[in-house]
C-alpha cells in the first residue's frame, strides 16, 4: 500500500480554524501594507515635482529628468552639505564601532567564561543599564560632555556611541551557550595563555556574534538623532540631524522660512533614501552572519 493511501483524506478545517487563519492572514497583510506602502511612496517621490506629489496618483512614477533635477538640487544645497553630513555619520559610527567591539567582545567573554570578584554584580548592572531608555541619558551625558568641554567635538558622538551594554550581553549569551568550555580548557592544558585562548580559539568561533553586535551598534548609532542634535551643531552634525535641517528648509513644512536656500519635498525624500542606504547595504552584506549570530546561541552544545 502506498504512503499516499496510508495517509488518508485530509482533515477538514473547522469554522473556528478557518476564522483563525483568516484573521492571521488579515493581520499579516495589514502589517505588510503598513510598512511596505510608505517605502514604495518614498522610492517614487524623488521622481516627481512637489506639485505632482500633491495632485497626481501617489504611486504613479514621475520621470527621470525630474529625478535628476532633484538630485542636483540636493547635492548643491549649501555647497553639497549632505555629503559632509554623510561623512560625519560614517566617521562617528565607524570609530564608535571599533571601540565597541574592542570592549564588548572581551567583556562578554570574561563574564561568560571566567570567574572574578564582582562578576555577578557586573552582569546585573549591565542588564539594568540595558533597560534605561537612551533619551533618558541625553541630559546627563550632555552635562558630562559640557563639563569636560567636548561639546562640538567629534568625541561628543563617538564616546557615547561606544557605550553599548546590549552588545556585552549578546556576547555573554553567545559565549555561555555556543562555545564549549572543554575546548578552551584543552587549549589551556596545551600551554596557551588566557589571552591566546581568547584570541586564537574564542574569537574565530565568535564571528557570528561579532557581526551581530557590530550591526546593531552601527545601525543604532547611524539612526541616533537626539544626542548628536544637542552636542554636534552645524556642519559637524551627522546625517540624521542634517535631515532635520533639510526639513526646516522645505516650504511645505515651514511656510514662514525666509531663508534664501530652500529645498523641495521631493529632494527631501531623495535625501531620506540616501540616509538609509548605508544601513541597507550593511544589512545585505552581513545578512548571512546576522542570521547565524541570532541562532547560534539558541541551543547549548
Amino acid at each position: 500500500m502506498s504512503a499516499h493511501e496510508n495517509s488518508g483524506p485530509a482533515r477538514a478545517l473547522t469554522p473556528a480554524e478557518w476564522l483563525g487563519r483568516a484573521v492571521t492572514i488579515l493581520v499579516l497583510i495589514t502589517f505588510a501594507l503598513f510598512f511596505v506602502v510608505p517605502l514604495i511612496w518614498l522610492l517614487i517621490a524623488p521622481t516627481k515635482t512637489d506639485r505632482q506629489l500633491l495632485l497626481e496618483m501617489p504611486f504613479a512614477f514621475g520621470d527621470f529628468s525630474t529625478l535628476a533635477a532633484n538630485w542636483t538640487s540636493l547635492v548643491t544645497f549649501q555647497g553639497g552639505l549632505i555629503w559632509q553630513w554623510i561623512g560625519n555619520s560614517a566617521f562617528y559610527c565607524g570609530a564608535a564601532l571599533v571601540i565597541t567591539l574592542l570592549i564588548s567582545i572581551p567583556a562578554g567573554y570574561a563574564m561568560a567564561l571566567t570567574e572574578f570578584p564582582g562578576r555577578r554584580a557586573l552582569l546585573a548592572t549591565t542588564l539594568v543599564v540595558m533597560l534605561v531608555p537612551g533619551t533618558a541619558l541625553v541630559l546627563p551625558i550632555f552635562l558630562e560632555l559640557s563639563a569636560v568641554r567636548l561639546i562640538g567635538n567629534p568625541l561628543a558622538a563617538i564616546l557615547p556611541f561606544s557605550f553599548f551594554p546590549f552588545g556585552v550581553y549578546l556576547t555573554y549569551i553567545y559565549f555561555s551557550t555556543a562555545v564549549s568550555r572543554d575546548l578552551l580548557d584543552a587549549a589551556r592544558i596545551d600551554g596557551a595563555t588566557e589571552f591566546e585562548v581568547f584570541l586564537k580559539i574564542a574569537m574565530p568561533l565568535a564571528t557570528p556574534v561579532i557581526a551581530l553586535v557590530g550591526f546593531f551598534n552601527f545601525t543604532g548609532n547611524w539612526n541616533n538623532y537626539f544626542l548628536p542634535y544637542v552636542t554636534l551643531p552645524g556642519k559637524k552634525a551627522p546625517i540624521q540631524v542634517g535631515l532635520a535641517e533639510l526639513l526646516s528648509n522645505v516650504p511645505a513644512f515651514n511656510p514662514t522660512n525666509a531663508a534664501s536656500t530652500t529645498i523641495s519635498l521631493s529632494a527631501l525624500a531623495l535625501a531620506t533614501l540616501i540616509a538609509i542606504a548605508p544601513v541597507m547595504i550593511v544589512f545585505l552584506f552581513c545578512q548571512r552572519f546576522l542570521v547565524s549570530g541570532m541562532t547560534a546561541g539558541g541551543t547549548k552544545e
